[in-house]
């Protein structure tokens, strides 16, 4: 096992770690019965009137007392029930409840608008919808009722279904809410439901749920298109847990707390499973707020986080961040994309955690390579780990399909108990992305170094070709964090009509320093190949972001394209 011939194909090894038969339902009921008196889940939100502390016993019976309720409420196994909502107690206890019952959590991206959940809730034949009344600016409610405005004249939301043309599947509408509202349910109707359904009727239902049935749907951030809802199932949730937390050495001591948001894989797994297959407590934010996130760690002796690049970020750059105590914190999780090197150097000296990196994407169940707790420092700076237990990956050469030699760039594949049962209702999309022989296409360029190690030095449709050079916008990126005046950098290619593409570096610098563009240029120069030098540099004071922190490059892209007036050879058009 390990790498083949010289060639960057590493065939899957166990490390030592053995995969489970278990379903998400069947994890929780385990350690409810193991640790019942262990401080679970806890909500510290004291300004805004939510404070909750729950042991596993009280954790399973809220879970249990909902699953009823579901059942009652008609919910049959397989059906997709969708939650449009922050990281709100609700949401955990709907995503467990769900996998009690055999029902397909389905996630919503909480930046959504009308025509966004309309698209979710007709794509994915969603049954039903949970959902808040909005957050930040954007009213649900006034989404849903454009959408569905024939819902007001439901008087008896829980005897009348909806009726819609274009949303053939959805019945029911429920409000995580005390107030209600015209043709929803209340979040506290479906509970009472509960108890027209028996424990023994509950523990018949779940006995049927097997772990390799779908247990979620999550639909992709949409940064290239249309959302896809990604199928995955109880054995890779659970198994992706017990992997990621094994090599990354946590244990069930941890006073995890967590801010990436429950629709996606770093939430809703990395969070809420993450925490029932270790036993530990998990300390949620309901959105992300550096501010709350650092006051957290110190008032609940916080040991763990899973964070982006940004939100790490965010926390570093704080002005605040030196008053708080942030002794117990000993290890982060990031990733998701390439984290910068300066990042992690500012972890280490500022924060003086560990970390580990995690890779990988959705369709992959959150992670396909990790490093080793134990790992140098060089090691995690400078790669993303090694392919996790029963994980093969290699690199293609896209143009040709065939491995490449260690140290060359291509395309990364891999092959592993975590990868998605494939795309709801999208076959054609499926087949371009899992092929023949099984392999799941990243796009995401890397290199596999001699000791199996990994390299992301961008996305196959992120990369610059300048002149016949291919470019790779992380290494620029990577370069430019250095700089210590830079808060964050994002390397783009614009149009050009001579060299087919130019590269530009939009650059947000840390608060109350000043660096000009000229000198931005020297310190590329000095640094970097000249063919990797940007033309242009724009100072920004933000980037467009996806709710899950990721930065938006194809807005970014338009945005500075329509700023600069170009069109597609670049060239300025005329006024």
């Amino acid at each position: 096992m390990g790498i083949r011939g010289g060639l960057a194909h590493w065939e899957a090894e166990e490390f030592g770690v053995e995969l489970i038969d278990l379903t998400v339902g069947e994890l929780l009921d385990l350690r409810a019965n193991e640790i019942p008196d262990k401080e679970a889940i806890v909500y510290n939100y004291p300004e805004s009137g939510l404070e909750l502390r729950l042991s596993y016993r009280q954790y399973n019976d809220v879970v249990n007392r909902l699953a009823k309720g579901l059942m009652a409420l008609g919910v049959e196994k397989g059906d997709h029930i969708a939650v449009w909502a922050t990281n709100v107690p609700e949401w955990i206890f709907l995503e467990m409840a769900l996998a009690k019952i055999g029902a397909v959590l389905v996630t919503v991206n909480t930046n959504y608008k009308a025509a966004e959940i309309e698209y979710v809730l007709r794509q994915g034949d969603i049954r039903m919808l949970f959902m808040i009344d909005g957050f930040r600016n954007n009213s649900y409610l006034e989404s849903i009722y454009s959408i569905l405005p024939e819902i007001r004249d439901i008087h008896d939301p829980l005897d009348q279904d909806i009726r819609n043309g274009k949303l053939p599947e959805l019945r029911k509408v429920v409000l995580i809410s005390s107030d209600p509202k015209p043709g929803m349910l209340s979040y506290s109707q479906v509970l009472d439901l509960s108890e027209k359904v028996t424990d023994e009727e509950l523990k018949a239902r779940q006995a049927t749920v097997s772990p390799y049935d779908v247990a979620q749907m999550q639909y992709t951030s949409g940064t290239t298109g249309f959302p896809k809802g990604v199928m995955i199932t109880h054995h890779s949730l659970v198994n992706q847990s017990h992997v990621a937390t094994t090599r990354g050495s946590l244990r069930e001591d941890e006073r995890y707390v967590s801010s990436m948001p429950l629709f996606h894989v770093a939430g809703c797994l990395g969070a809420v499973i993450y925490s029932v297959y270790l036993g530990c407590t998990l300390i949620p934010l309901v959105s992300f707020d550096p501010l709350k996130q650092l006051e957290l760690f110190e008032k609940e002796k916080g040991s763990f986080t899973f964070a982006v690049p940004t939100m790490m970020i965010a926390m570093l750059n704080h002005p605040r961040l030196n008053e708080f105590d942030l002794s117990h914190l000993r290890s982060i999780f990031t990733g998701a994309t390439p984290v910068p090197v300066a990042v992690m150097e500012q972890i280490k000296t500022m924060i003086g955690a560990d970390c580990s990196i995690v890779f990988g994407m959705t369709e992959t169940t959150g992670a396909v390579t990790q490093s080793f707790h134990n790992d140098s420092f060089e090691l995690k700076a400078e790669t993303v780990g090694l392919p996790q237990p029963h994980t093969s990956i290699k690199i293609i050469n896209p143009a040709t399909g065939d491995a490449v030699k260690i140290g060359e760039s291509g395309e990364l594949l891999s092959k592993a108990f975590s990868n998605m049962r494939g795309y709801y209702n999208m076959p054609e999309r499926t087949a371009e992305t899992i092929d023949e022989d099984g392999w799941l296409h990243s796009g995401d360029l890397a290199v596999m170094h001699e000791n199996g190690y990994i390299n992301i030095v961008g996305r196959v449709k992120d990369m610059i070709i300048r002149g016949g050079e291919n470019i790779y916008p992380a290494e620029i990126e990577a370069f430019l964090m250095r700089h210590p005046k830079i808060a964050e950098a994002q390397v783009i290619g614009l149009p050009d009509e001579f060299m087919g593409e130019e590269i530009c570096a939009l650059i947000r610098l840390k608060p109350a320093h000043d660096l000009t563009t000229d000198e931005l240029i020297e310190f590329c120069k000095a640094g970097i190949s000249r063919h990797k030098v940007p033309k242009f540099i724009r100072l920004v004071e933000a980037f467009p972001l996806t709710a899950s922190g990721k930065v938006k490059k194809f807005e970014l892209r338009e945005i500075i394209i329509r700023e600069m007036n170009l069109d597609d050879a670049g060239n300025i058009k005329p006024a």
